[in-house]
């Protein structure tokens, strides 16, 4: 595995670094990504050829709130969601991380991994206002369309159990709108016969 492997494979998804380093074998990038709902998101991408691929997200600035509080959040989120963990930096920073190890890592695997964490950052939106607009009395609405659109939409069948309650709505208002699902009706291919 090779740093430029990772680059092929960003372009290839259309996402493109603000910034690449490289030192003693490990390799970054840093993109500025945007969900459908929170825009501008950071995530940091890590490839340590030897060990692992990690991509993290800057979830929030240093906490200054009650951290018992936050913590307990973090703890709840990390047990209902999968696939990717919060952690508290070493400046009280919450983040984001999901790891893949290096014999499972393709460009699949990675644009998973980075919608993943998008995805829930989308999810977790209004609840998260709190540490990322500590003054707002709600998050901003976003003044233009996601850059990132096709990522998520590309690995959306892999990521229905992260859709933000109102996605969740539209699918549940589109199936009523076609007569089943949103009145406990089942889908007509999923239908049993009558006896």
């Amino acid at each position: 595995m090779r740093s430029g492997d990772i680059d092929t494979w960003l372009a290839e998804l259309g996402l493109e670094p603000v910034e690449h380093d490289e030192r003693e074998g490990v390799a970054s990038w840093d993109l500025i990504l945007d969900g459908r709902r929170r825009h501008d998101i950071r995530v940091t991408l890590i490839l340590d050829p030897n060990l692992a691929f990690v991509a993290w997200v800057h979830y929030a600035p240093p906490l200054n709130d009650t951290f018992r509080v936050s913590y307990r959040q973090f703890l709840r989120w990390n047990d209902e969601i999968p696939f990717a963990k919060f952690a508290i930096s070493e400046d009280d920073r919450p983040v984001l991380t999901t790891e893949i190890p290096i014999d499972r890592l393709d460009r699949d695997a990675l644009g998973l991994a980075v919608a993943r964490l998008v995805a829930i950052c989308d999810l977790l939106f209004a609840e998260s206002g709190r540490w990322l607009w500590p003054r707002a009395k709600s998050p901003p609405v976003p003044t233009r369309p996601s850059r990132h659109a096709a990522l998520l939409e590309r690995y959306a069948a892999h990521l229905a159990e992260l859709q933000p309650p109102d996605a969740a709505h539209d699918a549940v208002a589109d199936s009523a709108r076609e007569g089943y699902g949103a009145v406990g009706l089942a889908a007509p291919d999923q239908r049993t016969p009558p006896d």
